[in-house]
């Protein structure tokens, strides 16, 4: 695994000095809820995919197959975005 640098190593302003480093971030941990998705609820609208800010749906063949825990930080859009007549995908509380 790759040294991640210490605060006296980081660039001042938070600059990005390498083009997706996101990955090496698993970020997952900040979450206090997290989406559940209902496979067989959903329609694949993919309304949930467009608007995650962390690239956490995962689609396959255009249809949601899951969510990627790793990343997702529980902000709830995608809960948000699905349609209110659909609602394939709810908040839990995150139970470590």
């Amino acid at each position: 695994m790759k040294k991640l640098p210490n605060w006296k190593e980081l660039p001042m302003g938070g600059l990005i000095l390498e083009a997706g480093s996101a990955e090496n971030y698993k970020t997952g941990g900040w979450r206090s809820i997290k989406p559940i998705h209902d496979k067989d609820k959903c329609i694949n609208c993919l309304n949930c995919w467009i608007y995650c800010p962390d690239s956490s749906i995962i689609v396959e063949d255009g249809k949601v197959v899951g969510i990627n825990y790793e990343f997702c930080k529980g902000c709830g859009i995608c809960a948000h975005e699905c349609p209110p007549k659909v609602a394939a995908i709810s908040m839990v509380e995150e139970r470590r």
